[in-house]
């Protein structure tokens, strides 16, 4: 079947209806959600019963990249600054030394047992080097694993913080397999001067995009979504534009601006839940409509060995040299070791060499596709049972709670009060978003007037008003009075 303005539609609805039904139950039977996405997607495709011609690597790699956009803009907004400052350092070693070292360690046994020059080999250990946001927020958020301390947070700062490094290295080692006459120490300079520039431009556009959201006044709820989505692809392609990485700044722009006091956030938040699903949809099944099975096939032998490499020796020798100045225990060590998930992300990458044209570009595309299927086969099924066999998940009677139930316990319940605004208030003529109000405090109520206002961020405090605030206790009801003197 050949795609066509007139079916598009069609087709793309019903395979993310079949999708959507089909991940309903997957988990029943242990298998992970987006990797049945990504069979759905071979299905369909040239060698499936769909029969659905695609094979244009630059429309996947483009869909890939508007995809990874949304999904660590997503995981960047839902990550908590409070939960994750204790363990930050260890995310940054896991998601920088302990990628280069999975990379070069898995690059050097793929030179030993395959026909592959040292750079391509350093290029295949480059692109499988990082684990996948996607996999790893969407299945330890659906089984709801309960892990203990601070290993959660750890897990998913390192998974939605370390694909800029394993894009980086994809890139250094694909323009020196390119360029066989540069040297490896050419790349270096580009390398940090990507990483700086990514990681000024993601605060920079975090700042600008704090002050964007709270100053323009839309006047419509609706618009507030689109306008961070614009920002979003503002702040990634400026980013790439000056030489900075993009996915690195759009992280970073997410950390900042979901720890903020933004108006309707929690739209906003819903919003980009449903959209980073709907992009982990699309993208793995775009990329199992890229993936010809039979091409696989001959490379099952290869790929296993290169996979079980990856899972078992050059992922914990990433994880365990790059954690080496911190106390941790070692049954969290190994934890984090097996949660190296390879998803979306490796395959996207491998479409690089696909679009430079290299010798070998097919093979590495088909061997990345399997590792990536069996880690995620492997390593996504079991993240449960290793949990609790190293003894690094809480009892079942101390599940992490819902959302509604979360949201109830976190809400302020010990103290309220009404305090009247005067003329001389700083308060006075301001959004409440710009108050900096204490985090366990909340206005309820404003009463202005002959009339009842239930608030939101944008609500504009006005003389006279009389605010109903609920705290936390005493203290944080000081804290409420002193910011609106």
């Amino acid at each position: 079947m050949e795609l066509t303005i007139e079916n598009i539609l069609l087709v793309g609805s019903v395979l993310l209806f079949i999708s959507i039904v089909a991940g309903k139950t997957s988990y029943k039977f242990g298998v992970p959600t987006l990797l049945l996405f990504l069979f759905i997607g071979m299905l369909a495709g040239s060698d499936g019963i769909g029969g659905i011609a695609f094979d244009n690597p630059k429309q996947a790699q483009f869909i890939g990249i508007v995809s990874l956009n949304f999904i660590l803009f997503s995981g960047g907004l839902d990550t908590n600054w409070n939960a994750v400052k204790p363990i930050w350092k260890e995310g940054m070693a896991l998601s920088t030394i302990g990628v280069l070292l999975t990379a070069t360690s898995l690059g050097t046994f793929v030179y030993i047992i395959s026909d592959f020059t040292l750079y391509e080999s350093m290029l295949v250990g480059s692109i499988v080097s990082s684990t996948d946001a996607a996999a790893v927020f969407s299945i330890l958020r659906s089984k709801n694993i309960a892990l203990k301390t601070n290993l959660r947070p750890t897990l998913e700062l390192e998974s939605g913080s370390n694909d800029p490094m394993a894009y980086v290295l994809t890139i250094a080692f694909l323009s020196l397999v390119v360029n066989q006459d540069q040297h490896i120490l050419s790349v270096v300079p580009t390398f940090f001067l990507q990483m700086i520039l990514g990681a000024m431009a993601g605060y920079g556009f975090g700042l600008l995009s704090k002050w964007i959201i709270n100053k323009i006044e839309l006047g419509f709820e609706g618009l507030y979504p689109v306008l961070v989505i614009t920002l979003m692809f503002i702040t990634f392609s400026a980013t790439d534009a000056i030489g900075g990485n993009g996915f690195l700044a759009i992280y970073i722009c997410a950390v900042y601006l979901g720890n903020q006091d933004l108006i309707h956030k929690k739209t906003i938040l819903k919003m980009y839940d449903g959209l980073a699903w709907l992009m982990q949809i699309v993208l793995f099944l775009t990329l199992g409509l890229l993936v010809f099975p039979t091409q696989v096939v001959p490379y099952i032998g290869i790929g296993l060995l290169i996979a079980l490499f990856l899972i078992f020796i050059a992922r914990p020798i990433g994880v365990f040299l790059s954690l080496m100045p911190f106390k941790m225990k070692l049954a969290r060590r190994f934890y984090i070791s097996w949660v190296g998930l390879r998803g979306a992300v490796p395959i996207v990458f491998a479409t690089y060499p696909l679009l430079a044209g290299i010798d070998k570009a097919n093979i590495i595309f088909n061997i990345v596709f399997f590792i990536s299927v069996t880690s995620v086969l492997v390593q996504g099924t079991t993240l449960s049972v290793v949990a609790k066999w190293l003894n690094v998940i809480h009892p079942e009677g101390e599940k992490t709670t819902n959302e509604t139930e979360q949201f109830i316990a976190e809400l302020p319940k010990n103290t309220i009060t009404e305090i009247s605004i005067d003329n001389n208030s700083t308060a006075v003529h301001k959004k409440i978003v710009e108050l900096s109000f204490p985090k366990n405090a909340i206005i309820a109520m404003i009463k202005r007037n002959d009339s009842f206002i239930t608030p939101n961020g944008s609500t504009v405090i006005e003389p006279n008003d009389i605010l109903v605030v609920l705290a936390e206790n005493e203290h944080e009801l000081k804290n409420v009075k002193n910011c609106l003197k």
